[in-house]
């Protein structure tokens, strides 16, 4: 095999090697590119086939083929684009293995926010979908709350879906419901999942009263009852016929 073109050393004399994996119709290759301080002079096979061929480099067009040729003949650097593109068959875009559309999860939860005005922090968690595109709003009884600043961040899992949450700072009295919105192409229709105080100390205590009132109501008129049937002691009923 030919050798590579030899360049003297010097300091300022710098070689750079970047690549990655492009997607293409049949999925993703690597590509590279080989420079020389700066200036691109061995690039991948546009068409995908990987091989190198010589990037448009000016002056150095020469140079170029000459690099592309004799790394073309080299088994090791063959052997490394060949790893590097089982790596890249790896990396399969959403296109390629079918999962085109995810819908999204969602739960509430909710934390002292340590605020006396506003005690409670909702949290509404959303994950597990894709595309990207996403919204996310708080709804109060029903009416959309403005969140006053800008769009939460959407953040990439690992499996290549996304992920994001929405906070809210509320003061809830009773019979407030706060429910999480969330649209995505994949839905038919907005997801939500609702939040409520439940019942307030004040009306636990009133409900218990109740109870307690209703059950000694119910205990009095049985008692009433009893007394009104049962004779008293010594008296008989008096009998006789007609």
């Amino acid at each position: 095999p030919r050798s590579c073109p030899r360049v003297p050393s010097a300091a300022a004399f710098v070689v750079q090697l970047w690549g990655s994996c492009a997607l293409t119709p049949n999925g993703s290759v690597p590509s590279f590119t080989l420079g020389f301080n700066g200036t691109p002079l061995v690039c991948s096979d546009p068409g995908g086939s990987g091989r190198p061929v010589p990037c448009p480099a000016g002056l150095l067009n020469g140079t170029a083929a000459e690099l592309a040729e004799a790394l073309s003949q080299d088994p090791a650097w063959m052997q490394r684009m060949r790893q590097r593109e089982r790596a890249c068959a790896l990396l399969r875009p959403h296109s390629a293995s079918g999962l085109r559309s995810a819908p999204p999860q969602a739960r509430v939860t909710s934390s002292a926010s340590g605020d006396a005005t506003v005690p409670v922090l909702l949290t509404c968690h959303v994950w597990g979908f894709y595309p990207p595109d996403v919204t996310v709003v708080w709804l109060h009884n029903g009416d959309i709350v403005s969140s006053g600043g800008n769009p939460p961040p959407i953040v990439p899992n690992g499996d290549l879906t996304y992920q994001t949450q929405l906070t809210l700072r509320v003061a809830p009295a009773h019979g407030d419901t706060f429910t999480c919105s969330v649209q995505h192409p994949s839905l038919e229709q907005p997801l939500f999942v609702d939040w409520g105080s439940g019942l307030s100390p004040a009306l636990v205590g009133k409900v218990v009263a109740a109870t307690m009132v209703m059950l000694l109501g119910l205990s009095v008129f049985a008692v009433g009852v009893h007394h009104y049937r049962a004779p008293s002691p010594g008296e008989t009923l008096g009998t006789g016929t007609v």
